[in-house]
Parts: C-alpha cells; sequence; structure tokens
C-alpha cells in the first residue's frame, strides 16, 4: 500500500543533547524540548523531548530539516540553545549531536534568557547529572543508598543501614559491584562513610561534598530533590518538601523506597543540602518519613575521621558477582505452564547442626498450597523477614536458606523421661541448637563466591534473636558440571568447624532443571 511505502522510506534521526559542567564532566540534558521543522516549512513545526539520558529517536521522512530549542537550558550561568540544520536519508539512521560545540551559548543574565529552563534546578536532570555518583550499599541484613563524595573512592551512606559492619559490598551499576571497606559508622551524627577501591571510583562521577561553602538559606515547604538506588532500580529520584529545619537534620516529607536512604540531597538550585536517613517508625508515623542529615555534620565527620581515612588501605578492585542481566519472563512463563518441570516446593537437605532450603524463582512465582497453620513450606517461602521485598521480586538466583535446628536440652529431657514414669506428660521444650554465622559453597574443590551472602533476623524473645542464612548465587554458579557441591555451615557455638553437607547431585539436577528456560534466552539472544 501507499502507506506501507512511506513507512518504508523514512529515515530514524537519533538525537543527543549534553554539555559540559564547570568540573569538565559531560551532562546530559533531560526533558530538553526540541523543534523539528521541514525545509522550507510546510506544516507546524513538531515538538520532541529528550529522555533522562539527553537522548530522543525520531522517525522522519527523506528531507532536510531544521532542529532547535524550544527554549534555552542554563547550567553554570551560561545559557545553551540550538539551531541545527540536518538532512535525513531515505531508509538510513543519521546521528545529530547536540553539545556545547554548536550551541550558541550566552550568559544567563542576558534578558534573552531569563526564560531559560535551569539544569540545575530539574530534578530529572539532578538525576541525570549525578546518576553516576550514586551506588548501592548491600549488608548482610540491609540495602540502601549511597554517594561517592570524591575521587579517592570515600562513600557516603545512611548508618542506621550499616550498623556494625565493618565491610559491605558496593554497586555502582548494574554490572558492577566491589567491597567496601567501612572507615566510619557514627550513630550520633547519623552518617556512615566507606571507602571502596579508588581505580574503581575514577570510573564514576563524585559529587563533592563543599564543606567551606556557606549552607544555602532554607525555608519551610521548599521543595527538595532526593536520589536514591533503591531495591530493584539502581537510579531514582523522589521529591518533597521541607517540614521542619534544625541545626543538623531538616524533617520532610519526603517518602524514601524500600533500600532508597542514605542518598543525597538537594535544593532546587542544584546545591547539596545532605544525605536522606529513614525516621524511626513511632506514634502512628510512616516508617517510610524521610530525614536529611545536612552537610554540615557529613563535613564534621570527614574532619574528625580524616586520619582514618588516609591510613585505611585501599579495597581490592576485584568485581563481585551480580544478579543476572538476563531476564526472568521466560521462568514466569514456565510457572503458568501446566506441563512444568519442577518441584514448586524448596528442595530440602539437613546437616547436624541445620535445615537447608534450596529456593528458584520458580518456587517464590508459584509457591505450594498451604497445607495447614505454620505449615513449614509457607514459613519457608513466605517469611524472609528483613529480605522479603528481595526474594518477593523473584531475581534470577539460586537462594539458599540454612536454619539452626532446634534441640531439647540433656535435663528437660531427663525430667520428661522420669514424669513418665509416674504417668505425667510434660511437652518438649526446644532451644536453638546454634545460630548460624557463615556459609561457604564449593563446586568440586573451587569456593564459590555468592552474589549476596545475607542472614535473617527474627526475634523470638526479649533476649534471643533466631539468625539464618539466605545465600544468593548465580544460577550457573552450582551446577551438575561441579560433580560434588558441598556446602560449609558454621555457628556462633562453635565457629573454627564447619558443619559440612555435601548436596545430594539430585538436588542439584532439579535445580538446573528450573532454570532451564532461563538459560534458553541466552542460545536466543
Amino acid at each position: 500500500t501507499p502507506h506501507t511505502g512511506v513507512a518504508q522510506a523514512r529515515g530514524m534521526l537519533h538525537i543527543t543533547v549534553t554539555i559540559v559542567d564547570s568540573s569538565q564532566r559531560v551532562t546530559p540534558v533531560p526533558r530538553h524540548a526540541l523543534l523539528i521543522s521541514d525545509t522550507p516549512p510546510s506544516a507546524p513545526p513538531r515538538r520532541i523531548r529528550t529522555s533522562l539520558e539527553g537522548r530522543v529517536d525520531v522517525r522522519l521522512a527523506p528531507g532536510a530539516y531544521t532542529v532547535e530549542s524550544d527554549r534555552p537550558v542554563a547550567l553554570d550561568g551560561k545559557a545553551y540553545q540550538w539551531t541545527i540544520a540536518v538532512d535525513v536519508v531515505d531508509g538510513r539512521d543519521t546521528a545529530l549531536e547536540l553539545n556545547a560545540a554548536n550551541a550558541e551559548v550566552v550568559p544567563v543574565t542576558d534578558e534573552a534568557t531569563s526564560a531559560a529552563a535551569s539544569l540545575e534546578a530539574d530534578p530529572s536532570s539532578l538525576l541525570a547529572r549525578w546518576q553516576d555518583s550514586l551506588v548501592a550499599i548491600w549488608t548482610a541484613t540491609a540495602h540502601g543508598s549511597g554517594f561517592l563524595v570524591d575521587g579517592d573512592g570515600l562513600v557516603a551512606a545512611d548508618q542506621q543501614i550499616i550498623g556494625d559492619a565493618a565491610f559491605v559490598e558496593v554497586q555502582l551499576s548494574p554490572s558492577l559491584k566491589v567491597a567496601g571497606t567501612v572507615v566510619a559508622s557514627d550513630g550520633t551524627r547519623g552518617i556512615a562513610l566507606i571507602r571502596i577501591n579508588s581505580s574503581v571510583a575514577a570510573s564514576a562521577k563524585a559529587l563533592p561534598v563543599e564543606c567551606g561553602t556557606p549552607a544555602e538559606p532554607l525555608g519551610i515547604d521548599q521543595e527538595i530533590v532526593a536520589l536514591e538506588a533503591p531495591l530493584g532500580r539502581l537510579r531514582d529520584i523522589r521529591t518533597g518538601s521541607i517540614e521542619v529545619i534544625l541545626a543538623n537534620v531538616i524533617d520532610t516529607d519526603l517518602q524514601s523506597s524500600p533500600g532508597g536512604s542514605g542518598g543525597p540531597a538537594f535544593a532546587t538550585t542544584g546545591q547539596l543540602i545532605g544525605l536522606t536517613t529513614l525516621v524511626p517508625e513511632r506514634d502512628g508515623q510512616s516508617p517510610d518519613r524521610t530525614r536529611i542529615v545536612r552537610v554540615g555534620r557529613v563535613c564534621e565527620l570527614l574532619a574528625a575521621v580524616d586520619e582514618e581515612i588516609r591510613n585505611t588501605p585501599d579495597p581490592s578492585p576485584a568485581h563481585l558477582p551480580v544478579e543476572s542481566l538476563r531476564p526472568l519472563s521466560s521462568i514466569q512463563a514456565a510457572t503458568d505452564a501446566p506441563a512444568r518441570a519442577g518441584n514448586p516446593r524448596p528442595y530440602r537437605m539437613s546437616s547436624s547442626d541445620f535445615d537447608v532450603a534450596f529456593i528458584t524463582p520458580m518456587q517464590v512465582l508459584s509457591p505450594p498450597a498451604r497445607s495447614g497453620p505454620g505449615d513449614l513450606m509457607e514459613r519457608l517461602l513466605g517469611d524472609f523477614g528483613n529480605w522479603s521485598r528481595y526474594v518477593d521480586a523473584a531475581p534470577p538466583v539460586l537462594l539458599i536458606r540454612v536454619t539452626p535446628k532446634l534441640v531439647e536440652g540433656f535435663w528437660t529431657k531427663v525430667a520428661r523421661g522420669a514424669a513418665t514414669t509416674v504417668g505425667v506428660s510434660i511437652p518438649s521444650i526446644t532451644h536453638l541448637k546454634a545460630n548460624f554465622t557463615e556459609m561457604r559453597a564449593l563446586c568440586g574443590d573451587a569456593g564459590v563466591v555468592p552474589v549476596h551472602p545475607f542472614k535473617l533476623e527474627h526475634r523470638v524473645s526479649e533476649e534471643d534473636t533466631l539468625v539464618e542464612g539466605l545465600y544468593a548465587f548465580d544460577p550457573d554458579a552450582l551446577t551438575p558440571g561441579c560433580g560434588t557441591v558441598t556446602l560449609q555451615l558454621y555457628s556462633e557455638e562453635d565457629p573454627g568447624n564447619a558443619d559440612a553437607l555435601v548436596v545430594d547431585p539430585k538436588v542439584i539436577e532439579q535445580v538446573w532443571k528450573d532454570f532451564a528456560s532461563w538459560r534458553d534466552v541466552t542460545k536466543s539472544d
């Protein structure tokens, strides 16, 4: 048809818009409105807008066009606008880069640019400008956000997330995660400082904490912007307003995402005003209300631990395993298939001190039917404590859950036996045999590094906390090709000796089958 012929004749115009900031870093220009007119004009201009990454693609019929800014964009006291001619060729892709070199640049003070859109004040531009500073922080028990504050690898984060951890995992991108050493964890100020390898940090972008710059005046109801790296998304943005201003903290109506606290917070002028932290739940308040620790407190801590910062050895640059970038849609489809391979119930084994369950996304997405109150399968698949949100998202990982066994004390057993001889029945009274501390996995004789070495913490009384292990592994890490898979399990009671468990090959074979459709994605790519 004629319509089909026209569509085939059109070419694709790929436009990118970037400018260079005062630190000489290339900054994308998000949501920048552009007008496209054919030359000579035969119709009103077509209006398009760039993405968060400063890009936009538009399909056009072959011909000559003019691409121009709807209005200027301002950054660092300068206004930038573009008027560029471009030719679109039949059936071909054409790239157009709008940058400082081909822009019309004038001072923002010029009357003609008084209506320029400020790149510093646009929330989306703040994320575009500083997204390479954002990191995700993983500890054994919590997930949070942070941001790189210098080029040597120093990261600021929410102390509530770090707690008493000495080492954490710092994720800079979907494919890059490294070890981090906790330099300071200051509960009074609510700030933690973490060091990552300096060569790794050089590939990111530091968000400098300008301690010598006077704090910007702030006001009640003033708009603010917070960046975060929450669970499930490595980059996100939140906006809100100021409710209470105190000397060291700012109360806000911001609602952080799960795992989002610890990111940088800005005034709408683009000035850094602090980092976010969650307000403890009290008096019926929402548990995700966000408070900002003011940047002056960050400066205080940087000065207080300057010597520790300088004396901390550079951590390893080795890349740690991350969740696979392969999609999980094929596993979801497998759970809906009437004749799927696999078992909706976790695969279970036991050592002398621990019960061990192997859990694949198939079980998370299609859990077994509940058989009654307190059903073990329901607990194994429905109660992941502090990591419930992570598991509910069904990431493409094999989860190994390690639960301490319960035992009956010797004297309790003797007393029950004695009571039985006189016709009195005393119920069994059990306690934890030994809390979990660590697991090491071996594929043959080779150690396997997990994607995440999590712990689940359950308060069972005022004095006791049950600690389980929940280790996430890449699906290709523990396979039938290992020959033998061994788990070395360690407890608080005997930390020097491993409780070794050789995994039944049938379990590894079934786990391998559960991920078959997931592996097929790669074959079809």
